[in-house]
């Protein structure tokens, strides 16, 4: 199965070095579009629903610390298949352009995160999960 690394690794592939934010907001995205065209996940990894926006725990804990993400920094990759590619290539290129902070309230402004995080305080911590099922609904209908 295919991990948010392979997913990470491929981005960068394409787009450079980005900040750490820039990336978790895009294999988010990745996730999400994924879930409406291809139905299903494009990785398993769980997605959680944090104060700056979606972040996948476990490419948070591989690059805590560091700012600008580089290829380096990840762990080794499988290669994609081309229905991923696909994928990837499209979010690239649509919400590619923008900056983090731009991406980060872009999230913030949609009903999966926005579900995700009801009942916690703004900008407090937390874990809650933003489901499979959340984001095909909600991506599904725009």
């Amino acid at each position: 199965m295919t991990t948010v690394f392979d997913v990470a690794h491929y981005v960068l592939q394409q787009k450079g070095p980005m900040s750490h934010m820039k990336l978790q907001k895009l294999v988010y995205y990745c996730q999400a579009w994924s879930l409406v065209w291809e139905e299903k996940p494009i990785f398993e990894d769980r997605i959680e629903a944090w104060a700056n926006g979606p972040v996948v725990p476990a490419l948070f804990a591989q690059l805590k610390g560091k700012f600008i993400i580089q290829i380096e920094d990840l762990p080794a990759s499988k290669q994609l298949q081309d229905k991923q590619k696909e994928v990837v290539n499209k979010v690239i290129d649509f919400y590619g352009i923008h900056d983090s902070q731009w991406l980060s309230d872009l999230t913030h402004m949609e009903k999966p995160w926005q579900d995700a995080r009801k009942g916690i305080a703004v900008g407090a911590r937390a874990n809650s999960e933003i489901t499979h099922a959340s984001m095909a609904e909600y991506y599904c209908g725009l």
